[in-house]
């Protein structure tokens, strides 16, 4: 049975937004690219699903790594949990209900699923399907946005923190 994995980069004030925390720097980028390199596949909802369109075509201006990054992304498989859209792109598989799929996708794969997205977490952290929680802990303060735990989660045990570069990652586990 997979285990599925809820890690996401949050400001210090537990907000998740990308674009205010800005860039990860190399080392951690590197260890994003190693990560996924390393997972089963991913879930994502479908707003974030869109976002990470972004990787399915090569820019010019790209860097090395972003390049391998790209690469990577597009070789796993994605499950995209969404009711409103009616296609996804290359190695993906779309479907309408996030937590019967999930439980499915856990139960006949092994090893790491991603899960990738804050209202997706929500549902599927109340439905009791998330394994670990992976908080990468940037060191900026975003004010506002999107909170890393959107409602009331249960208890949580830290398992494990570690610093890459200036980010501290904290891994928990449901009690």
């Amino acid at each position: 049975m997979a285990k599925l994995v809820f890690g996401i980069n949050v400001s210090l004030d537990g907000y998740v937004d990308h674009m205010a925390m800005g860039a990860p720097g190399p080392i951690l980028f590197r260890h994003f690219i190693e990560q996924v390199r390393g997972f089963t596949g991913s879930v994502y909802g479908r707003h974030i699903y869109e976002l990470m369109r972004y990787w399915d075509e090569d820019r010019p201006e790209w860097s090395a790594d972003q390049r391998e990054y790209a690469a990577v992304w597009r070789d796993q498989p994605k499950w995209v949990m969404s009711r409103t859209l009616q296609a996804v792109g290359p190695n993906a598989t779309l479907f309408a209900d996030g937590v019967a799929a999930v439980r499915e996708l856990k139960a006949r794969h092994a090893g790491e699923i991603e899960l990738v997205g804050t209202d997706l977490a929500r549902t599927l952290g109340d439905a009791g399907l998330i394994d670990e929680y992976r908080l990468y802990v940037r060191p900026v303060a975003v004010g506002s946005g999107k909170p890393f735990f959107a409602g009331a989660r249960r208890s949580l045990r830290l398992v494990a923190s570690d610093q890459i570069e200036d980010t501290i990652r904290l891994t928990y586990v449901p009690v």
